[in-house]
């Protein structure tokens, strides 16, 4: 492994491990995802001026007003959306709105057999590929597109993450949402909350709300 992958000195995996210790106190208990969020180098997604601060549980920029997540809420996300129907069962196609830097693309691509993010600024799309190619992550396809319209041609999906708030969920992807998927989004403007929608077998719809958030808006259209 590549000292760049391997990380050393603020970025070694004894810093990785500090973070995990540091996510199990603040209450993920999935042992699936705290591996993965170990495992994925945080440090290779952000400038290398921040890298040294790669694992504290803090948003940081990634250029065009756009942030990476804090380790705890890609964590906590990914927790939830493995905790639906269908991903419980075997099934594993994953749509992420809003690739960002892919590193949550990549947490989620070493959790699901198929995962599939679109991103519509397309700098840091590119940004998100190379990061993937050097991670040899070959279950990880992206697209540069406007994400409030989802990704009919792959659809549908059984777990929908969302890395941006909307006032509402977009109805194309809870049009893409499989009988027994999951989606899991921050919704809100100035006040937002993560929530939950599962697609019962029956098809009806099933909402909670959750922990209060903070994330960048989600936008229509490609840049």
């Amino acid at each position: 492994m590549s000292s760049r992958l391997s990380g050393i000195g603020m970025t070694s995996e004894r810093t990785r491990t500090r973070m995990i210790e540091r996510l199990r106190q603040q209450g993920i208990g999935d042992e699936g995802v705290l591996g993965v969020m170990q495992s994925v180098p945080r440090h290779i997604f952000v400038d290398e001026a921040l890298a040294s601060r790669a694992y504290e549980d803090s948003a940081l920029p990634i250029g065009h007003g756009q942030t990476i997540s804090q380790p705890f809420v890609v964590a906590r996300m990914a927790e939830l959306l493995r905790q639906g129907a269908e991903l419980q069962r075997g099934a594993g196609k994953v749509l992420e709105v809003g690739t960002g830097c892919g590193y949550q693309a990549a947490v989620l691509a070493r959790l699901f057999a198929e995962v599939y993010s679109v991103e519509r600024i397309g700098e840091l799309q590119a940004r998100a590929r190379k990061a993937a190619r050097e991670l040899r992550l070959l279950n990880l396809r992206f697209k540069h597109a406007d994400g409030m319209l989802g990704l009919p041609e792959a659809a549908p999906f059984h777990g929908i993450t969302v890395a941006a708030a909307g006032v509402q969920v977009p109805p194309a992807l809870l049009e893409q949402l499989a009988v027994g998927g999951r989606l899991v989004m921050p919704v809100g403007g100035t006040e937002q909350a993560l929530r939950i929608i599962d697609r019962g077998a029956d098809g009806a719809l099933h909402e909670q709300t959750l922990d209060a958030v903070r994330f960048v808006p989600l936008l229509a259209g490609t840049g």
